[in-house]
């Protein structure tokens, strides 16, 4: 669904800015430190998760505001579909770290955000994505699952609650009560063997459509799972079980899906992503990226809204051609930041907006 309008309160370097926009390129041009990834963290706050900073929602507030802030967008539900979609997510002053989520104006969970937005993107901290340790590289991979499958934000909330308190059980007392690591044990499995088997379908489907594609500007990756292996739900209550001891002198659990690690390799190359060049590695990423977001498209009648930040300025004219091609025959939503207008043009039609001075206006 793509956002029509955009609403910021005291986001960030945002005091009070409304931002218009429609389907197809919205392309964001300014100074660095204007203000423009801000604009596209606001939007990845309209989907579950932390955003693209992975940020405290404190770290989010403006400095010199009154504490708190809001991030609202109205969206279109389909082209033929009529009126629109409101939601938005904030934090107030009173409890800055308690996210709050609204649906036509009506409460709601952050998970619940996924059944209107898949949001996908790419910054220039993710070029770090392959050299940096597994966590990072499983955040983006459950980003990805989350776009295909929403009930995912759910499994891994609960599951990272059950483990929190199983840690916790082990480490702060000496004789566990059993019966409560037991009934914590099996909510992991619960959820620990949903989301193992969900990052399995997405890695395979997606593996499955890279290997596919011609060769073309961007790198094939080649993906798959590593380190701790999926089982089933029975198999990792059983593995919780006989590592207590293990996980209580660790201070930690050593078994479950939060071990697995994406392993993503240049297929023509035949080497791990790991030991590509830096371009390389960008290339990757982006025809990882374009690759995911086709899948979604296919698999749910509609693109995911994409930001790109800065993506253009690390591409050739040629590859810049080639990206906003394939973006135009995505046909979703994508917003785009860069520091020159020269760098878009030739995207064709484009919302392009002005970023200076705290104020947005057309390009």
């Amino acid at each position: 669904m793509p956002v029509l309008r955009l609403a910021l309160t005291n986001f960030r370097s945002w005091r009070d800015t409304v931002i218009a926009a429609a389907p197809g390129f919205v392309v964001l041009t300014g100074e660095n430190g204007a203000g423009k990834t801000n604009i596209l963290e606001a939007i990845s706050l309209l989907a579950p998760g932390r955003g693209l900073r992975g940020a405290m929602l404190g770290e989010m507030a403006r400095a010199d505001g009154p504490g708190g802030f809001a991030v609202a967008a109205s969206l279109k539900p389909s082209p033929e579909g009529e009126g629109e979609i409101r939601i938005g997510t904030g934090a107030t002053a009173a409890a800055p770290e308690r996210r709050q989520v609204r649906i036509n104006g009506a409460p709601a969970s952050a998970n619940a955000l996924s059944d209107y937005l898949s949001v996908l993107w790419l910054t220039p901290a993710m070029d770090r994505l392959f050299t940096e340790g597994a966590g990072a590289r499983r955040r983006f991979l459950d980003r990805l699952v989350l776009a295909l499958e929403p009930g995912h934000g759910h499994h891994a909330n609960r599951y990272e609650a059950a483990m929190r308190a199983r840690n916790k059980l082990l480490i702060e007392s000496e004789a566990a009560d059993p019966v409560w690591l037991a009934a914590l044990e099996a909510a992991m499995a619960e959820h620990g063997a949903a989301i193992a088997a969900a990052r399995l379908r997405t890695v395979d489907a997606l593996a499955a459509r890279l290997a596919e594609e011609p060769e073309g500007p961007f790198a094939r990756a080649g993906l798959a799972l590593e380190g701790w292996a999926a089982i089933d739900e029975a198999g990792l209550a059983a593995e919780l079980r006989a590592s207590r001891g293990r996980d209580a002198a660790a201070g930690r659990t050593l078994v479950g899906p939060h071990r697995s690690d994406l392993a993503v390799a240049h297929l023509a190359k035949g080497q791990p992503a790991a030991r590509c060049s830096t371009g390389e590695q960008k290339a990757l990423l982006l025809g990882l990226v374009l690759a995911h977001a086709g899948l979604v498209a296919d698999r749910l009648g509609r693109a995911p809204l994409l930001l790109l930040d800065e993506v253009a300025a690390h591409l050739d004219p040629v590859r810049r051609a080639a990206l906003f091609e394939r973006l135009d025959r995505l046909g979703g939503q994508v917003w785009m930041s860069g520091t020159e207008p020269a760098l878009f043009e030739g995207i064709g039609p484009a919302i392009r907006l002005m970023i200076a001075n705290g104020a947005v206006a057309p390009a």
